[in-house]
């Protein structure tokens, strides 16, 4: 496959974090690592061995000369030292240690234009090897994130530091994803201004009465034009890719401990139940039965977790 390079250095430059965040952690044989659906996780693999129960949607495989990759399909995942794991936590996925395992686990909250950016990105991905394909990647996630945060110092410009490593890391894996096989309409769907200008707006705005008129106008085009041009390009509906944007930003909201009716309003719902319908709709729960789930699996607020550790 060949890729073009100038959009997919275009789109990797514009992919930034507002928060990085890691740590190491050891599993025994069996220990379990819930990965919420809310922000980012990604996985590096230091030692042992983890794998997943259910089928995901996409892994990539490095070849031993490290110049391709081969597609391992929708199989459940099966990753050892130097691998490297991406969720983007549209779903709640479960990694299982085989056997000890020493993992860095770093959570990410993507910026509005880099969730745009990685929109047809699978919501996970496996990069086997990934040690190999990028060494100084590799070499750099393997040292992020510290074993006991109590006794993290703080210094001045670490934040800044630290999430500079996370985006360095995060780029490396969707590259080495970007240049598989599987990423073949990626990002050749981020070369239209018009709906590029669309889907900025909706990102910008999720509450606001998004009519197909609306938004056909925000593209300059008339309305058939723009439906037809919107899900041959996105897959789907704008009515559809409204509503997707509104529950992924509720998400994030209750996460961050916003109600209910709060939430609902902002993003323009004309009731609670209708919000709830719609939220129940695409997550199969209702929005407090979420919050709970989410708060659970990562019951610290991300604006509390200690930042990134420099390396060691």
């Amino acid at each position: 496959m060949t890729v073009d390079a100038d959009a997919l250095s275009q789109v990797l430059s514009a992919v930034d974090l507002r928060i990085g965040t890691a740590r190491r952690e050891r599993l025994s044989a069996g220990g379990l690592l819930p990965l919420a659906r809310a922000g980012a996780t990604l996985i590096y693999v230091a030692e042992g061995s983890l794998g997943t129960h259910q089928r995901l949607g996409l892994a990539c495989r490095l070849k031993s000369d490290g110049a391709a990759f081969e597609p391992t399909g929708a199989d459940a995942v099966r990753l050892s030292a130097g691998d490297a794991f991406l969720s983007f936590g549209r779903s709640e996925v479960a990694l299982e240690a085989v056997d000890a395992a020493k993992v860095v686990i770093v959570d990410l909250e993507l910026s509005d234009a880099a969730v745009r950016l990685t929109h047809d990105i699978p919501s996970t991905l496996a990069v086997y090897d990934f040690d190999a394909a990028d060494p100084a990647a590799a070499a750099l996630a393997a040292h992020m994130g510290i074993d006991d945060p109590a006794i993290c110092q703080k210094r001045t410009g670490d934040l800044l530091v630290c999430r500079m490593m996370a985006t360095t890391v995060l780029l490396a894996v969707i590259r080495a994803w970007a240049m598989s096989d599987h990423a073949a309409a990626w990002p050749s769907r981020q070369g239209d201004p018009f709906l590029d200008r669309v889907i900025a707006a909706i990102h910008d705005e999720p509450g606001r009465e998004w009519t197909v008129a609306r938004l056909a106008s925000v593209g300059a085009m008339s309305r058939s034009t723009f439906a037809e041009r919107f899900r041959s390009a996105i897959g789907r509906s704008p009515a559809e890719y409204v509503t997707e944007v509104r529950i992924d930003a509720a998400k994030r909201m209750l996460h961050a401990g916003r109600s209910v009716s709060a939430t609902s309003r902002d993003l323009g719902y004309g009731s609670d139940e209708g919000f709830r319908r719609a939220f129940r709709r695409r997550t199969g729960m209702s929005p407090s039965a979420w919050r709970t789930t989410s708060d659970d699996l990562m019951p610290e607020r991300r604006d509390e977790q200690v930042p990134v550790g420099l390396p060691v």
